[in-house]
């Protein structure tokens, strides 16, 4: 006879009616009740192969002792890290940037980058990448790329005049020496500030809006007007018959003189000084 294991719980039971019988008919029959003759002739056939097949319920009792041993050390506890030992995910937050601060990092960050020897068009995705920040964290500030320029150029405007209207409102010196002071004042801060230089030449301007290199002309035009103004009280002193017209000219030269200066020392990838041999070129022409 085979195996009353072999069949399903359904044809089994329709096997044992056709026959008449209500239990199973295998020699393990007469130990299981009649009402449950599927469950004990499955339990009888498989342990008659050798395998168990207990019913037990796991424990409840989640012990060490019901647990197998791979359990067991899982539940170790897990040594603490010490002052030193800090996991690599634990990131200490950035600190959020002041009102203003963003501000004056971007125009630092665009200011050195315009310092780089052979430097490549500014664009707002690399002065991001530079500050490691989108490009629309940049726009909550700047409007556009022309007005980072702008604010760069209120910073020239301001360092510059506020220190030439001093000069010019000194009164130990005469007017020659007011002009040269002037003059080295501002090629002092072009060689000091090499992108800003950049700027003011007209160099790093090339490629943006026009309106950016006239306001950097007009720079340019108002260290003229405060330099005639000092070379004028001068040619008065000095009796000359035209002092406007000297004025003019001596300006003229001396503002060319600065141009130029610039401009060389942003071409020779920062390598020719503006104030080289400064106090002979100035004696010369003052």
């Amino acid at each position: 006879m085979r195996d009353c294991a072999a069949f399903p719980a359904r044809t089994f039971a329709a096997w044992g009616e056709r026959r008449g019988a209500k239990q199973c008919r295998c020699k393990y029959s007469s130990q299981a009740p009649a009402e449950q003759p599927v469950r004990v002739c499955s339990e009888q056939a498989l342990a008659n192969r050798g395998q168990n097949v207990s019913m037990r319920t796991p424990p409840t009792a989640t012990t060490d002792a019901a647990l197998p041993d791979s359990y067991v050390a899982d539940l170790s506890p897990t040594p603490s890290l010490g002052a030193d030992e800090q996991k690599p995910s634990e990131v200490v937050a950035k600190r959020r940037p002041q009102p203003g601060e963003r501000r004056s990092q971007i125009l630092q960050a665009l200011a050195s980058m315009l310092e780089a020897p052979t430097p490549d068009r500014i664009t707002t995705a690399g002065l991001a990448a530079r500050l490691q920040v989108s490009e629309a964290a940049l726009y909550r500030h700047f409007a556009s790329k022309a007005q980072m320029f702008d604010a760069l150029l209120d910073f020239i405007e301001q360092a510059l005049f506020e220190r030439t209207a001093q000069i010019v409102a000194a009164e130990d010196a005469d007017g020659r020496a007011r002009a040269a002071r002037i003059v080295q004042l501002l090629l002092q801060f072009g060689e000091r500030n090499p992108g800003l230089a950049r700027v003011l030449c007209g160099d790093a301007l090339l490629l943006e809006h026009e309106r950016l290199q006239q306001r950097a002309n007009q720079v340019f035009e108002r260290l003229e007007s405060l330099l005639r103004q000092c070379l004028r009280a001068a040619a008065e002193r000095g009796g000359a018959a035209a002092p406007t017209a000297e004025s003019q000219v001596a300006a003229s030269v001396l503002v060319a003189f600065c141009q130029g200066r610039l401009q060389r020392f942003a071409r020779s990838q920062f390598k020719r000084l503006p104030t080289e041999q400064l106090d002979e070129c100035l004696a010369r022409m003052l």
